[in-house]
């Protein structure tokens, strides 16, 4: 989305807000099944530390199978449901036909994005990492170059940015299919579907579903606030969270890190060296945060010019920066607790923590809107959901109940 934004932003405010609308309600939809990669990388590494590899491969297999199920089913009811959402999100009459255009054209491609979910999961928890790094800077650079031919070389509009995305996500997903194929060729093991099986990846996932859900709906909520304090604080909130999810997934390479190295160190019954793997990286993580705090405040002025050429969300956009930066830290330190616990499959508690983090923050967000304190008060309620988020992690972290051994929780 990042490079969706910045390409749009350039069409104009509307569109930057239509973007904004629809890329909520996606992202929606992709965070609530990012448990077809997190629950499969924590399945996987398990399997792989206690020494059963094809297990792990007719694991990855099945959950490939359930991601085209759920994503074929999620796009015929997104497809039906668009203006609904759309008119749900608050959007204004300006705002409201480009949000329907992207979001309406990127629902072709959820099958492919789940199934990118589902490939990349099963590699992280072989620890092949290149593969994954390959596949997403070939789909993000292919992504971009398209986009920039169809809206600046042809003239095309938004609709073009979603085309360019769907493109890509087809792309990767094919290249993870033929990976996969021939990791299960050389494994001579069954491809076909096996409803017991997908039935057993989908419980894996549940209370990670629950869990992503609670969060996607908290920031949700976030974007509809925005949208009724006006179109520039959209605009410029769309800016300042596309920052904010683009820092989330250089932290989340230290998250990533944990639910493979501390599933396989479970797996293999080394709980001690999972804690201290634990430790480490929370320790990294936190490094990591305070360098990129640091790197968003210098750049806040500049950063939002990459976006747009309006004035007023630019102002307001280096503003909300601010706060993107000063949270940084205590993103370091949840991201990377989140990755150890869900590594450790310790699932149920981290959907537990959310909701409760998230009743924490919606209260907030809707005295925002209700009192119309402006937009800079909203990231103060985003705040004190992270705040939630590390106090609950870290004390789950300190404890025990975690480390549970074994080849499967």
């Amino acid at each position: 989305m990042l490079a969706d934004t910045a390409v749009v932003g350039r069409l104009g405010t509307p569109q930057l807000g239509g973007l904004a609308v629809a890329s909520t309600i996606l992202l929606t939809g992709y965070a609530v099944f990012v448990f077809l990669a997190y629950g499969t990388t924590a399945s996987v590494s398990r399997l792989v530390g206690a020494g059963q590899p094809d297990r792990a491969a007719h694991q990855a297999v099945q959950s490939m199978w359930l991601a085209v199920g759920l994503g074929l089913v999620v796009t015929a009811l997104g497809l039906a449901l668009a203006p609904a959402l759309v008119d749900l999100m608050g959007a204004s009459d300006t705002v409201r036909p480009h949000a329907l255009v992207y979001l309406r054209i990127s629902l072709v491609g959820v099958p492919a994005l789940l199934v990118t979910l589902a490939g990349t999961g099963y590699l992280r928890g072989l620890q092949d990492t290149r593969t994954t790094l390959v596949v997403a800077v070939v789909s993000v650079a292919g992504n971009l170059a398209l986009q920039l031919v169809l809206i600046y070389g042809f003239d095309f509009g938004i609709g073009a940015s979603a085309l360019s995305t769907v493109i890509a996500q087809m792309g990767a997903a094919a290249a993870y299919v033929r990976k996969i194929a021939a990791d299960v060729r050389s494994r001579d093991i069954g491809v076909r579907p096996e409803l017991a099986a997908i039935r057993r990846v989908a419980v894996v996932g549940r209370d990670l579903f629950f869990r992503t859900l609670a969060l996607r709906l908290a920031l949700t909520v976030a974007t509809a606030v925005a949208a009724r304090l006006g179109t520039v604080e959209l605009a410029s909130h769309q800016i300042a969270f596309e920052i904010w999810s683009f820092l989330a997934l250089v932290l989340d390479a230290l998250a990533i890190a944990g639910q493979a190295l501390v599933g396989r160190l479970l797996g293999a019954e080394r709980p001690d060296d999972a804690r201290q793997a634990g430790r480490r990286l929370v320790e990294w993580g936190a490094a990591a945060g305070c360098l990129l705090a640091v790197v968003v405040a210098v750049a806040s002025p500049a950063l939002p010019r990459l976006f747009t050429d309006d004035a007023a969300v630019v102002r307001l956009a280096a503003f909300l920066l601010l706060a993107v930066a000063v949270l940084q830290p205590v993103n370091g330190v949840v991201f990377v607790l989140d990755g150890v616990l869900i590594g450790a499959g310790d699932m149920a508690f981290l959907a537990k923590a959310m909701v409760v983090a998230a009743l924490v923050f919606v209260p907030a967000a809707l005295v925002v809107v209700a009192l119309d304190l402006g937009i800079g008060w909203l990231w103060v309620a985003i705040g004190l959901l992270m705040g939630a988020r590390v106090v609950m992690l870290g004390s789950r972290f300190a404890g025990d109940r975690w480390l549970v051994t074994g080849s499967a929780r």
